[in-house]
């Protein structure tokens, strides 16, 4: 199956939500399917995922060639039960410091976003459509998406929402979102940016139902039946 976005995407409906890390998007993209009777995929968990894999195996993350190979051939399910790498539950490892830390480099080296996003484009067209959440979901993977969001939200916020969650000191990881927000708009593969003919939506100041609510009033009519809450 074809890597690349073309006309058998059409007529998916697809909502492409992109953005940094520590945005909401997760939260956001899980409500908005919900009430959409769609799917959700966050896209980011694969990255994690072959990361995972990758630490698990003692591959270096600087060797690009054995961990795009990894990739190709991993077994790999992200799902609402949650994420399993060659059969092992990695849901709660994924997000561990040690991939976390990792990850960027991983998601730089573009075999491994190749086939990242032919599983992605597959999820899709598998289901006819979804809510589909990472960082060139809207720039690359769909270009033609229903409705491309990017949903952010300024460094400080996402720490002070990280701290509330996990714990930690606010400056120090506020400096780590913005260095890795760094990382992520530098790289040459799939760099975080709004997509041409994205919605920017600014979530610090905003509820999670605000958001939602937001995000539904921008669907073009007809686009999916709404679910009551």
């Amino acid at each position: 199956m074809s890597g690349t976005a073309d006309e058998t995407d059409a007529g998916l409906l697809v909502i492409a939500i992109d953005g940094p890390a520590g945005a909401g998007k997760s939260t956001v993209g899980r409500a908005v399917a919900r009430r959409l009777g769609l799917e959700y995929l966050d896209t980011g968990a694969m990255y994690r995922a072959v990361t995972f894999a990758a630490l698990r195996r003692g591959i270096p993350v600087t060797d690009d060639a054995a961990i795009a190979e990894l990739a190709r051939h991993l077994e790999l399910e992200v799902g609402e039960h949650g994420v399993f790498v060659d059969g092992i539950d990695a849901t709660t490892a994924i997000r561990g410091r040690e991939v976390t830390e990792a990850v960027s480099a991983v998601a730089a080296i573009t075999p491994v976003r190749e086939e990242l996003r032919t599983r992605q484009r597959q999820w899709a067209r598998a289901r006819g459509g979804g809510v589909i959440e990472g960082r060139d979901i809207g720039s690359v993977v769909f270009p033609d998406a229903t409705l491309k969001l990017y949903v952010t939200a300024s460094p400080r916020v996402r720490a002070e929402r990280r701290v509330a969650e996990l714990g930690g000191d606010v400056d120090e990881i506020a400096a780590s979102i913005a260095e890795r927000d760094r990382r992520d708009m530098e790289r040459a593969d799939g760099p975080l940016r709004a997509a041409d003919g994205a919605v920017v939506v600014d979530t610090s100041e905003m509820s999670i139902d605000e958001v939602v609510e937001h995000i539904l009033g921008l669907l073009p009519e007809g686009a999916g039946t709404r679910k009551p809450t």
